[in-house]
């Protein structure tokens, strides 16, 4: 993996402020939370973080403090998410393919090829697809879910082995996933080799090819240069990946009524910002892996995925699992039958 201080160019990215927010320590904050993600430091989400950082501690008078960790420093996914669940973190930012592997139905809005495009992802997300997930999440865990979901993107599909054109190519071929099932069971029913890795692990397993590839969103493929070290891009569209902000509950029900609102307000309103940030950079990022030497496929056969999926019987078990409601619900917000 290379060093989480070397930044990639980014264009527009570029122009927003990287350094972490100003913070009176003459007086101890009242409240401080520590905010874990694993993306860099120049990747959108962490830049709208520091940007909600400072707000917050401006607008309860240094009494609230958000500490940002970008890059894992904490710990990989998996430790992560179990630290914000016993509250040795308060608050982490990760997909919620992730997330289901505590909550299940988390993982709904992650199904392999649900959606086509970002008109469809936010009318559901910001609608009642959404609304039913984190009600789900909330339910299930000792987390709370603000209400606004940022965007991690539609993942991809990088390798240094061949082009991804069809579900053909991916057979045999070893990807590293995510330490979520979910994953795992998509691009095992693909015919793909999934292995589970952490994520600060993926650079230097790629060069030396313990594995073949990975599949990310093109903004974390980017800031994280894995082009440096594969050769094919097949923009797959497989999963579109949302982004939730999980605080531990019983830290969020120390805070006042109007610290709680005051720290919602702001995540939620970065969380629009960074979804903005992503739009408009995804040419960029696209630029910038071109000239670092991968090579794009931007048209792939998906309907030999979706054939694929559906001929295995990959949409049944999801059903089964999430049940009827559920799917229901995905199959409207995706304006298509999956099974």
């Amino acid at each position: 993996m290379q060093p989480v201080t070397r930044r990639a160019v980014l264009g527009t990215a570029a122009a927003l402020p990287l350094s972490a927010p100003f913070i009176n320590h003459a007086l101890a904050a009242e409240f401080t939370f520590k905010v874990a993600h694993g993306l860099f430091p120049d990747h959108p989400t962490n830049i709208r973080l520091n940007e909600a950082a400072a707000n917050v501690a401006k607008e309860t008078n240094g009494r609230m403090e958000l500490r940002v960790f970008p890059a894992n420093q904490l710990g990989g996914e998996s430790d992560m998410l179990n630290q914000v669940r016993s509250g040795a973190i308060e608050t982490f930012l990760i997909g919620g393919l992730v997330i289901s592997s505590v909550v299940p139905m988390a993982a709904l809005d992650g199904t392999g090829f649900a959606f086509n495009n970002f008109g469809q992802v936010w009318k559901a997300m910001d609608g009642e697809l959404g609304a039913f997930i984190r009600t789900a999440m909330m339910a299930q865990s000792n987390i709370y879910f603000p209400r606004t979901i940022w965007d991690l993107g539609f993942r991809q599909i990088t390798n240094s082995v061949r082009p991804v054109n069809t579900v053909a190519d991916l057979a045999g071929m070893k990807l590293r996933v995510p330490g979520a099932a979910a994953y795992v069971d998509l691009f095992k029913a693909l015919g793909a080799a999934p292995v589970n890795m952490q994520f600060p692990e993926v650079y230097s397993a790629m060069q030396t090819h313990i594995v073949d590839g990975q599949e990310n969103p093109l903004a974390l493929i980017a800031t994280s240069r894995f082009y440096e070290v594969q050769k094919y891009c097949s923009l797959t569209n497989h999963i579109w990946n949302g982004f939730w902000v999980l605080i531990n509950s019983r830290a969020w029900q120390r805070l006042p009524a109007n610290l709680q609102e005051i720290v919602e307000n702001n995540f939620n309103a970065a969380g629009l910002k960074q979804r903005q940030d992503l739009a408009g950079l995804e040419t960029t990022y696209h630029e910038t892996m071109a000239k670092g030497g991968i090579t794009f496929n931007d048209k792939p056969d998906t309907e030999s995925f979706r054939a694929k999926l559906k001929s295995v019987g990959y949409y049944t078990d999801v059903r089964k699992k999430l049940g009827d409601k559920a799917f229901a619900l995905l199959e409207a917000a995706s304006g298509a039958t999956l099974g």
